[in-house]
């Protein structure tokens, strides 16, 4: 399976802040020294053409000349640098990368990505492109596939794609998040299932069965981009779900199981994750690249649009 890593995916930051980076490096690692067959590839950089699809050009202009105002730069969680612009480039270029990869293979991971919390004019929630709608829209320019679901299993709902696509009937948005947490103020997606705080294995695997169900009964993707975050972990500091890691394997056996009985393509995000221990959310991403990699030749790839 091809999987695509930067090393530029560590952004440098201040000592202390919160958000945890070198999670990228460690899975990178993690993968490598565990998951034989997989294929390293080098995260593309994504162009302000390609951007546009899913950004107003005026944003992608502040954010690559550094002129976001204090208050934008609050807002994503990391100040301005060059570094940064670099990283949110080749994030959302890892996406699209394995988008493309999964369509001639069945399936592929970036080992970031699912930066869903931005929105077309403005970035938040440590979100600066929103690689999911940029890839979406990329692969029906490119004519490889005319409809695209993102079923996202980050703790935090999707937000910006929501807002991004809602009016695109082509890109199906599914988000399974916690009702109680982070954004507040939630957008509507094409299928919102909110969860209650402490949901556990059990609770959680039959909401995720009902809503795969639910949105392959009203939707046809040729593609799903997955963003399979970590933060549903029962380790995890900002997530408040109760998940083990058994039942985060069995949601992603669920989500790939339901597209390899389809022959549908999945591209794999890692999402969120903020453990108490760094080690925990590196061990859900690294299985989740794992399970991915093994449906590796078991998905058949898409047809042409």
């Amino acid at each position: 399976m091809k999987a695509f890593y930067s090393d530029h995916f560590v952004l440098p930051l201040p000592e202390g802040h919160r958000f945890p980076m070198q999670k990228y490096r460690l899975v990178r690692e993690g993968v490598l020294a565990s998951i034989p067959g997989i294929e390293f590839n080098e995260a593309p950089l994504t162009t302000d053409g390609v951007l546009a699809l899913a950004h107003h050009p005026a944003y992608i202009q502040r954010v690559s000349n550094g002129d976001l105002s204090p208050a934008q730069q609050k807002a994503i969680g990391f100040p301005w640098s060059p570094q940064m612009v670099e990283r949110s480039r080749r994030s959302t270029g890892a996406t699209i990368a394995a988008c493309r990869a999964a369509l001639s293979q069945g399936v592929a991971a970036n080992l970031a990505g699912g930066t869903h919390h931005a929105y077309a004019d403005r970035g938040e929630g440590f979100c600066v492109f929103n690689d999911a709608a940029v890839a979406a829209r990329l692969m029906q320019a490119e004519r490889r596939v005319q409809r695209v679901a993102i079923v996202d299993l980050d703790v935090h709902q999707g937000n910006g794609t929501a807002s991004i696509l809602a009016r695109d009937d082509s890109v199906f948005t599914l988000s399974l998040h916690g009702q109680n947490n982070y954004p507040f103020e939630k957008e509507c997606s094409d299928l919102d299932v909110a969860l209650d705080d402490g949901t556990g294995d059990a609770e959680y695997l039959r909401a995720l069965r009902e809503a795969l169900d639910g949105m392959f009964r009203r939707f046809s993707p040729q593609l799903i981009i997955y963003l399979a975050g970590a933060d549903p972990h029962e380790g995890d500091r900002l997530g408040r779900l109760k998940l083990t890691m058994d039942g985060l394997a069995a949601r992603d056996r669920m989500v790939l199981d339901h597209a390899r009985e389809r022959g549908i393509a999945v591209a794999v995000a890692m999402a969120g994750g903020y453990g108490k221990n760094i080690q925990d959310t590196v061990a859900v991403h690294v299985q989740t690249v794992g399970i991915a990699s093994s449906y590796s030749g078991r998905i058949a790839a898409a047809s042409p649009a």
